[in-house]
């Protein structure tokens, strides 16, 4: 099959008429059927049925179209490919952070790989964890600094670099927060703040280990994308929260928080650095992967950037 007929025959798919296909790629309507009809005969079958509206698509014309998606990401890849093999260390890299990971090394990173190679152009969207994986797979972000995902996709490459533990925080004043140790159901009747339910698998976790307790569920006072948000919310108030303990600890003395001993609740996730596994890894992205691991300690208490950093296992 030729590519550039490939591509017609998209445009024929979006617009569902030959015509204004026609119009939009700037040919002549009998130049683009001629298209289209050769495609047809290299696929050895109807692409698409004619309609007194335009055109519909047989089921093998959906297949084909289904795949054009990958085709566009796989030039585009191509395309980027050769312009940094000729560049050199210029170009661009688009990052994607979940929130709980945005200010965590990331910042040192971006800044040493921006002074090694000055021509360079890093842009860092933050979302969700779960809508992360979905820019990654659609090619919209190059790299992820997230956490694993909780089913493996073979399409996408995690690293993995170090444990993340979420704790149960509260304000150093809470009246909970001198107690030595706490079990869950005695914060059956606390308000709760929590990132977004769908941002992290500990939110869902708390959830679930209140069900299995025969706890009714948490009730939850206030949700938000921000874990900034989250901390401020708590402190100086009477709810308490789940967050990243990273997170926690270093506005711990500024916002005056406590992390609550629950002994019956405990949870860790793997933080990753991650790419579309089939898809061409620039050199700033090799670049940026090498400098996370190196970077983040993978808290088991081996060193930055050794072999156990480097490991392509999800952890869930």
């Amino acid at each position: 099959m030729d590519l550039r007929d490939i591509e017609y025959f998209a445009v024929i798919a979006e617009q569902r008429h030959i015509g204004r296909a026609a119009e939009v790629l700037g040919l002549g309507q009998p130049a683009l059927s001629i298209s289209l009809r050769r495609l047809e005969a290299a696929a050895d079958c109807r692409l698409v049925e004619r309609t007194a509206k335009g055109v519909v698509l047989t089921s093998a014309g959906q297949t084909l179209l289904d795949h054009v998606g990958r085709l566009r990401l796989a030039r585009e890849d191509l395309a980027r490919e050769i312009a940094e093999l000729a560049r050199g260390r210029s170009g661009s890299l688009r990052i994607g952070a979940s929130p709980s990971n945005l200010l965590f090394v990331l910042p040192e990173v971006c800044r040493a790989l921006l002074g090694d190679a000055p021509r360079l152009n890093v842009s860092v969207q933050t979302l969700d964890n779960e809508a992360l994986w979905v820019a990654l797979r659609n090619g919209d972000i190059d790299v992820v600094v997230g956490h694993a995902q909780r089913f493996r996709d073979p399409a996408i490459r995690q690293i993995i670099l170090h444990e993340d533990e979420f704790v149960v925080f509260c304000a150093a004043a809470h009246r909970l927060a001198r107690r030595k140790s706490l079990r869950l159901d005695e914060l059956a009747a606390e308000r709760w703040v929590a990132s977004d339910t769908n941002a992290y698998s500990p939110w869902l976790s708390l959830h679930q280990f209140f069900g299995e307790r025969g706890l009714p569920a948490p009730i939850i006072a206030l949700t938000s994308p921000s874990s900034a948000l989250n901390l401020r919310a708590v402190a100086g108030s009477d709810l308490v929260g789940i967050s990243n303990k990273r997170n926690v600890l270093a506005a711990q003395s500024a916002l005056q928080l406590k992390v609550l001993p629950v002994r019956d609740v405990s949870w860790k996730r793997a933080a990753v650095v991650a790419h579309r596994a089939s898809a061409y890894v620039s050199p700033a992205a090799r670049r940026f992967i090498e400098a996370m691991q190196a970077t983040v300690p993978d808290g088991s208490g081996s060193a930055p950037g050794s072999p156990r950093a480097r490991l392509d296992v999800v952890r869930t």
